[in-house]
């Protein structure tokens, strides 16, 4: 074991960045990470201020900036992980839909940020966050996508998936409900289809 990790429990290990990551996500719980100093997160972490801006050079806004980027690969991880094995697409489609949107609906940190500070989050899942959570997607999804699509009309779908299943669980719909399988498949449908006939067409 180096300097820079900890045993958190047995057969466990947790990197000294992640330890100082987990210490300002407890410390944004109930008031949002605006509230949140340097000071908060060193303590919580039981490290430095000089330990935390030598983790994180540049400060808060990096270090919540990995913050975002951690939790969202987390994510994407565990969808992938429940999908990677389904060969058809439009079930492979919908079983990501799902999982990612089951998963935003269970996170409980997230519904905290929402309720403290939830113009600020909003603007960090939308203007800011959006860009970058489909870039992630697509590194994750477009290679299950391969077998089915072109590379363009792959990410060209999880580009539109990305966008509709965010936007659906910040503004849920009357119309669908997108952790209900079925419903997401008569939702998704045409999408699929499209995607399907571009790729037809270019072959």
């Amino acid at each position: 074991m180096t300097s820079d990790t900890l045993t958190r429990e047995p057969n466990s290990l947790v990197s000294l960045d992640d330890r100082v990551l987990d210490a300002a996500a407890a410390s944004a719980v109930g008031r949002g990470f605006d509230a949140v100093t340097i000071d908060d997160i060193a303590s919580g972490a039981g490290v430095s201020r000089a330990t935390v801006y030598r983790l994180f050079p540049g400060g808060r806004d990096v270090l919540f900036e990995a913050l975002r980027v951690r939790e969202t690969s987390r994510l994407l991880d565990d969808v992938h992980a429940e999908v990677a094995h389904i060969d058809d697409l439009a079930d492979l489609v919908v079983g990501a839909v799902v999982a990612a949107s089951a998963a935003l609906r269970n996170d409980e940190a997230l519904a905290d940020l929402l309720a403290a500070e939830p113009g600020a989050t909003l603007g960090r899942l939308t203007v800011d966050g959006l860009p970058r959570a489909i870039a992630m997607a697509s590194r994750v999804f477009a290679p299950l996508l391969a077998p089915h699509l072109d590379a363009h009309a792959a990410l060209s779908l999880v580009d539109v998936l990305a966008r509709l299943t965010l936007s659906h669980f910040l503004a849920p719909s009357d119309i669908v409900d997108m952790t209900d399988a079925d419903s997401v498949r008569d939702h998704l449908t045409p999408f699929i289809a499209a995607a399907t006939a571009n790729t037809t067409g270019a072959s």
